[in-house]
């Protein structure tokens, strides 16, 4: 299987509700999907989304790098030699992490077809079933009130609540979150950077001190404040976990030598891929730090190369935070992995099961 062709297009999906965090607001998924096209006939598909305030990535330089720097490279490559795709991937520029994941999924899942099994099981194998959490975007304490009760309908037992813009009202929304929703739903904060280290510990605690039972609390401090990180972790009993501080192996190498977080929270757009992705993993493992696998705003073709490696590495992954697809007005993807509500199950297909993209707009070359 030798791969001919490198396609970019543009997917665009409303969102159902607007995604509020911290950080930012958006209303619709607007991604970029490669497609790796090889002499057999088979097709790859990746995806990444911009997310600049994050990883830095926009749509124009995912598009440049790919196009320019990455595709070019891949003709005529065999997907059989993965490592040296691989090599060749993570060694054409620095960063653009998230350009590199939409290559790196393509090529898995091209892998994967080559030898006619589903990814997770090229991956270690599994049980071919997850379930995920949901987001409650920041707003008006009543309405997320509203949709965290609406989640719970759903079938939701984990809900993450976004806060981190002004604290004592973060407090007061996640009070009454937590007293609708007790005994029904686990509560996951994420304050997205939104708080000082001091302001966190004075969260958390008052939180605690209030009898609100917290599954953990997500990258309260600013992604370089290590210290800041440390500090948190160490004055709290919450489980705290690292986001944004953590892209690749070194720096979780690094976090957890200082014992800065309980938790690691892995996301393909920032390891870079698949391949880093397994590094984090194995490496927590090997300090025996359970991760969170989650995604950005992305659709079910990219977060279902992160549900493949969840399963795969349900040993030390055991936190799933993959609601993308459950964000969107619809699903454009037909076949692949099987999103329903907080239930999500991976087909028998070869690679990741994509049978069709519905609403892709191709990009020139």
């Amino acid at each position: 299987m030798k791969i001919t062709e490198v396609r970019l297009g543009m997917l665009r999906v409303p969102l159902k509700t607007p995604f509020k965090t911290a950080l930012r607001t958006v209303d619709t998924v607007e991604d970029i999907v490669v497609s790796i096209h090889t002499d057999t006939g088979n097709v790859g598909y990746g995806e990444a989304p911009a997310t600049a305030v994050i990883t830095g990535d926009t749509h124009g330089s995912i598009i440049e790098v790919i196009r320019r720097l990455i595709g070019p490279r891949l003709i005529g490559m065999e997907v059989a030699d993965l490592n040296a795709i691989l090599q060749l991937i993570h060694g054409c520029a620095e960063r653009n992490t998230s350009a590199k994941a939409a290559v790196e999924i393509a090529i898995y899942d091209l892998w994967a077809q080559l030898y006619g099994a589903p990814l997770y099981r090229m991956l270690g194998g599994g049980d071919p079933a997850i379930t995920t959490d949901l987001t409650i975007s920041v707003d008006y304490i009543d309405k997320m009130v509203a949709d965290s009760l609406s989640a719970v309908e759903r079938g939701f037992e984990s809900l993450k609540i976004k806060v981190g813009k002004e604290i004592n009202v973060d407090l007061e929304r996640v009070k009454a979150i937590y007293a609708a929703v007790e005994g029904r739903a686990l509560l996951r904060l994420d304050a997205n950077q939104g708080w000082t280290a001091k302001q966190a510990v004075y969260a958390i605690r008052t939180l605690e001190d209030a009898g609100v039972q917290l599954e953990l609390v997500e990258q309260p401090v600013k992604a370089r404040d290590i210290a800041g990180l440390k500090f948190v972790t160490e004055r709290v009993h919450t489980p705290i976990m690292a986001d944004e501080s953590v892209f690749g192996p070194s720096e979780v190498i690094e976090l957890l030598r200082q014992q800065a977080a309980d938790i690691i929270n892995i996301k393909l757009m920032k390891t870079g891929g698949i391949s880093n992705a397994i590094r984090v993993a194995d490496i927590a493992a090997l300090y025996d730090v359970e991760c969170m696998i989650g995604c950005m705003i992305e659709t079910s073709i990219s977060v279902a190369a992160a549900v493949h490696l969840a399963v795969a590495k349900s040993n030390i992954i055991r936190k799933v935070d993959l609601d993308g697809p459950s964000l969107c007005a619809f699903d454009p993807v037909d076949g692949g992995v099987d999103f329903n509500e907080s239930e999500i199950s991976i087909s028998d297909a070869p690679g990741l099961g994509i049978r069709e993209i519905r609403g892709l707009e191709p990009l020139a070359p």
